[in-house]
């Protein structure tokens, strides 16, 4: 009797604590501002030496709240960020703007790291690609030497 009236009691409390949990599909309610990417990570794919490094990365803000981002900071030097400085307002949409230095030859991953007044405080943003190696000159076309012998 003990077993059954344990069992119940498991399986109702189970129930109950799941019965106050929104279904999958169902977005919770964000209280406060919220940040949302159409990607948060850029592939520059193969790109030729010292080409445009310039992307833009775009985000929402989907919460209830102005969203502030304080400070945007990349990885190493060769990544400058730039971002808006006001604040952004429930539903509008902004940019993060990210330049990669294109003179460094091979591929690459870099970060951008945006503090923000969300719930979450930071949001990483990815870069990525390869830089291929310039094409060589051709040699400039060299004398060509007398096949006649000087005699002295």
């Amino acid at each position: 009797m003990k077993k059954i009236f344990l069992a119940i009691a498991f399986i109702g409390g189970f129930m109950l604590s799941h019965a106050q949990t929104k279904a999958p599909n169902e977005k919770q309610a964000v209280n406060g501002p919220k940040m949302e990417f159409k990607t948060s990570v850029m592939d520059y794919g193969l790109i030729e030496h010292n080409s445009d490094g310039n992307r833009e990365f775009v985000l929402t803000n989907t919460g209830n709240a102005p969203l502030i981002i304080s400070n945007a900071k990349g990885s190493c030097g060769c990544t400058v960020p730039t971002w808006p400085k006001a604040p952004i307002a429930p539903g509008e949409s902004a940019s993060i703007g990210v330049k990669y230095s294109t003179n460094r030859i091979g591929k690459f991953t870099k970060t951008i790291t945006l503090t923000t007044n969300t719930e979450e405080k930071t949001k990483i943003l990815t870069i990525k690609g390869e830089v291929k190696k310039p094409l060589e000159a051709p040699a400039a076309p060299t004398k060509p030497k007398s096949s006649v012998l000087e005699v002295k």
